[in-house]
């Protein structure tokens, strides 16, 4: 089972990328593409359309595609381009309009001129002496030769054009030009037609090219990194070019340069804590600003850090750099017509609103001395191309000015706050951001970039509270960049190591697992003796969850040992604390318990001291199958000793504990009883919790991301949940082979020694239902007896349900009623001993599925058939999670347990979670039980989508037979079909089409 080879099916760690450039319609301007297009076609149209735009708008890429459709219908299409330079030389454009529509008068207007002066021959000699009338006349002659086959003449980058044929245009009256004649032209401008002069020609129209809006800029994205892009990178891409083409192609060029963007399964990503790409030297919008010269580069640069000091600014600027006022003011008036910079629309300081001035010539200082409202660049990744390519020290003098004056500013209104004058105000003073979280950003990054230039005291305490106050991080605004500059200034030791300890903190919550365990183990080795034994207690446990996540399962084979924590002489509590850690990441569960019972006077010395050893004893016991300590633990006993940092990470391990188990309720009921919501959660909770209430797509989106960033490692008892029940989706949604080739991918990245690293049983149980569902039992036997296996060395039984009750199913399919009943047996004492709901609705549907498969009742005084799958139902609703219940109702349906409405239930619950797989077994099954299928042309729709799917994973004929339980000749007859309805007229015509997300049942929706 192989998959296309073109495929961009996921990955562990993704694929890089690189641009599409291919030409095509400008994405996001169809509609005035038909516009224009449309009014050049009219006779009694527009004979001169001017396309106006910003820099980086796509003006020269939409007159072209303007000019392809006109060519395609056999009009002419001439094209005069503009350079820089051209200004100079008067009347040149005029001397090209008239050459270029001579060489298209027809022959014998040729030869009728050779009796006399050709016009190019005057119009050049009218250029020569510069005649403005002489040049007006020829070329009113040249747009009006009678004669003249249909031609569109494209004049693209007028803004390059000399004056004086510029003039020459606007003095003429293109009404009365034949329609056989049209000009195209595009302006670099922004604003409405009423500023070029063109708004009293007659005959002419403007069309103002915008920036693209949020949609289109995504289209536009996801066309030139052939994948969709997430939510987060289409969102950076939005702020950081307001949607303008141009600056959308050099971000996403420098972001490809670097490697940063991933891609998994047909998704792209920016990579984890990769920073927004500086514009080459080269590129369209730095060349327009270093073309300015001096003082403009000089004022530019520190405007990209001084900006959302708002009106004061200018002063500011003139005050660091030296320049006179008037330069300055001069400088940004320059930049502004030059369409770098542009006055702020409003200044929102501390709640108040202040409307800018409408005009573009706003000085320093206004005509009634109001101060003004101050400036930013047009488009922010301009502005971060700029204040990148100041030079370090530069860059901390400009801070070092902007954090003394924010401090200033915040000195006295807490003066007046305390004499009761204003009242006080969280958000830092006097930075024009509207959002809070971004002013207090702002001036963390001044205040790290600014160094020893400010008060150190000071400066570490702001870093601190603004790390604190953004934890954690989910935008990216830097908190792991403040917490590294906090170290860098602190100058006590003691102080020090609390600065790393927040700093490595910081590094683990971002991600970056390797800093976290590089500071960590320095604070162990080489700083303990600063520390108290509950500090160093959290370092050590930093440490070996971040050695952890960086899989290197050796080390942490080695962190489990006691030879290695007494060598750093730590208090035993320390010690303890990590090597029970370590050895319940690595799945040693019962050595866990025996160090942590041997030690207990240890570490419960207080709540806060016994909080981390405490839980780890709970989960270990889970995972052995004696879940009462941990279910006592979700109360939550010590949560009134610990700082919030400490009771969210417990709560959010809690959290992806019991998702791991599937107790959703429980999950719902801890995240409401200590106020957490989900933008306090990492990517691997919000996977977690979207799956098991049936949102897959946005699931999903979680899973690509750590997928893209090799970040799929959970914290919970079983560590390879997030590939496992990601590929169980795929697998759901008709994706066989890109579930197996994420398993596959995962063992890889997973190799080690027998001892080393997590039990793979998660894995080992989607496998098995993937063979299972290709036919291959003997394999799906082989996957579910090497998970259980492992487990039985290390004592596992958490999880292992799911494996007893696969392999139940399998040996009943098998014809095997004793094997089968033997797995029934496993499966029940695992349901008796943890009192588990999950287990116990495995239990009554493995039990059914078996006494069906081969007439035996299974063992214990359970039930019949239909009692069992009756509690099963009751059981699955009370569950509240639809694929489960789903599945449930299916079962009890077909075995005629309930009624077959549950067969219509199921049907909505899969194709709410967008199970396409099984939805399709549930439309065989209601058909069968003699039930209508809802919506038959929705239907005949997802069936199609579905084949295809199947195709384009790779899947032969038989196999696809297997997979959706029909003959061959019946997937044969589909076949024929779905080419019939689509249009497509092979297998690979069907995997490019859903390559390129080509919604193949469009033709049957549309033949319906």
């Amino acid at each position: 089972m192989t998959a296309p080879s073109e495929a961009p099916w996921l990955l562990h760690g993704g694929t890089a990328v690189s641009l599409d450039r291919t030409a095509g319609r400008p994405v996001g301007r169809e509609r005035q593409l038909d516009e224009i297009h449309g009014r050049l076609g009219d006779p009694g149209g527009p004979r001169l359309v001017l396309v106006r735009g910003e820099r980086g708008a796509g003006r020269t890429e939409f007159v072209y595609a303007v000019g392809e459709l006109l060519r395609a219908q056999g009009t002419a299409v001439l094209a005069v381009g503009c350079v820089p330079g051209d200004g100079v030389r008067p009347f040149l454009l005029a001397l090209r309009l008239v050459m270029a529509l001579e060489e298209h008068r027809p022959a014998a207007a040729h030869r009728r001129s050779t009796r006399s002066a050709r016009p190019a021959t005057e119009a050049l000699r009218a250029a020569e002496q510069r005649d403005g009338t002489a040049m007006a006349g020829l070329l009113r002659a040249a747009l009006a030769q009678p004669g003249l086959a249909p031609v569109v003449v494209l004049m693209d980058d007028l803004q390059h054009a000399d004056a004086a044929s510029l003039a020459v245009l606007r003095e003429t009256d293109f009404a009365r030009v034949p329609h056989t004649v049209r000009l195209l032209a595009s302006e670099a401008a922004r604003g409405g037609p009423g500023a070029t002069g063109w708004e009293s020609v007659g005959g002419t129209h403007t069309l103002v090219l915008s920036g693209l809006g949020p949609e289109e800029t995504t289209t536009v994205v996801a066309r030139r990194l052939r994948a969709a892009p997430d939510t987060t990178l289409a969102r950076r891409v939005r702020e950081l070019t307001l949607g303008v083409p141009g600056a959308i192609d050099a971000l996403l060029t420098g972001w490809t340069r670097q490697g940063a963007i991933r891609v998994a399964d047909g998704h792209a990503f920016v990579g984890a804590r990769r920073p927004t790409p500086v514009l080459s030297d080269d590129d369209r919008f730095m060349t327009a600003l270093d073309a300015l010269g001096e003082p403009c580069r000089t004022v530019a640069g520190a405007l990209s850090i001084l900006w959302p000091l708002g009106g004061r600014a200018p002063l500011l600027i003139a005050t660091s750099t030296g320049l006179p006022t008037d330069e300055v003011s001069d400088a940004l008036r320059a930049l502004t017509d030059a369409d770098i910079t542009e006055p702020l629309p409003a200044l929102c300081v501390d709640g108040t609103v202040t409307p800018a001035p409408t005009s573009q010539d706003a000085t320093l200082p206004a005509p009634d001395d109001t101060p003004p409202p101050g400036w930013r660049f047009r488009l922010p990744v301009v502005a971060h191309a700029v204040r990148e390519r100041l030079g370090p020290l530069e860059r901390s003098r400009l801070s070092a000015t902007a954090v003394e004056a924010l401090w200033a500013e915040q000195d006295a209104v807490r003066t007046e706050d305390a004499e009761g004058v204003t009242p006080y105000r969280r958000r830092p003073v006097g930075v024009a951001l509207p959002d809070e979280a971004d002013a207090v950003a702002y001036l963390a990054d001044r205040v790290a970039e600014a160094g020893s230039l400010v008060d150190l005291d000071r400066a570490v305490a702001e870093l601190t509270a603004a790390a604190q106050r953004l934890h954690p991080d989910s935008e990216g605004r830097g908190v792991l960049r403040w917490c590294r500059a906090a170290c860098h200034l602190v100058e006590r030791p003691a102080d020090r190591v609390a600065a790393l300890h927040r700093y490595a903190k910081a590094a683990y919550n971002a991600g970056d697992h390797h800093t976290a365990r590089t500071i960590a183990e320095s604070v162990l080795r080489n700083l303990a003796d600063v520390l108290g034994p509950r500090a160093l207690q959290d370092t050590a446990a930093l440490f070996t969850a971040a050695t952890t996540n960086d899989l290197d399962w050796r080390a942490l084979s080695r962190l489990a040992t006691a030879r290695w924590w007494d060598e750093l002489r730590l208090p035993e509590l320390a010690a303890v604390t990590g090597r029970a850690l370590a050895l319940s990441q690595l799945e040693r569960w019962q050595e866990a318990l025996d160090l942590l019972s041997r030690t207990e006077p240890v570490w419960a010395t207080d709540a806060r001291a016994r909080a981390k050893p405490a839980y780890f004893r709970a989960v270990a016991e889970l995972a052995l199958g004696r879940p009462e300590r941990f279910r006592e633990s979700l109360a939550f006993p010590e949560a009134p000793y610990l700082d919030t940092g400490h009771v969210h990470a417990l709560a959010t391990a809690m959290f992806d504990e019991l998702l791991s188990g599937r107790d959703l309720r429980a999950a719902e009921a801890l995240l409401d009883a200590q106020g957490l919501t989900a933008d306090l959660l990492a990517p691997r909770s919000l996977f977690l919790w979207r799956h098991l209430q049936g949102r897959w797509d946005e699931a999903l989106e979680s899973a690509r991301w750590m997928l893209a960033n090799n970040q799929t490692s959970t914290p919970a008892a079983d560590s390879h949940l997030v590939p496992a029940r990601t590929a169980a989706v795929l697998l759901a949604r008709g994706r066989p082979t890109s579930a197996r080739r994420l398993l596959d991918s995962v063992r890889a990245d997973a190799a080690r020694g027998p001892e080393e690293g997590p039990l793979e049983y998660s894995i080992d149980a989607v496998e098995a239902e993937l063979l299972r569902a290709l036919g291959d039992p003997a394999g799906a036997e082989k996957a579910l007896r090497r998970g259980l296996d492992a487990a039985a060395v290390r004592g596992q039984i958490a999880g292992t349900d799911e494996l007893w009750a696969a392999l139940a199913e399998t040996h009943a399919d098998e014809g095997r009623p004793g094997e089968a009943a033997t797995c029934l047996r496993h499966l029940r004492l695992i349901s008796d001993r943890t009192g588990d709901a999950r287990t116990r609705l495995r239990y009554l549907l493995a039990s059914a599925h078996v006494q069906r498969q081969t007439g035996r009742a299974g063992p214990g005084t359970f039930g019949t058939v239909h009692g069992n799958l009756r509690e099963a139902v009751e059981l699955a609703r009370s569950r509240s999670q639809p694929y489960e219940t789903a599945v449930t109702l299916v079962a009890a349906a077909e075995a005629g347990a309930g009624p077959p409405a549950l067969l219509h239930e199921a049907y909505e619950l899969f194709g709410g979670s967008g199970a396409a797989l099984p939805r399709f077994h549930t439309r065989t099954a209601m058909r069968e039980a003699g039930t209508t299928v809802p919506g038959r042309r929705a239907a005949t729709a997802e069936n199609e989508q579905l084949l295809a799917t199947l195709i384009a994973e790779g899947l032969t004929n038989r196999q696809i037979a297997t997979v959706l339980r029909l003959s061959e000749d019946a997937v044969a007859n589909r076949l024929t079909r779905l080419f019939a309805r689509t249009g497509l007229r092979s297998r690979t015509e069907v995997v490019t089409a859903v390559l390129t997300n080509y919604r193949v049942h469009r033709g049957a929706a549309e033949q319906g």
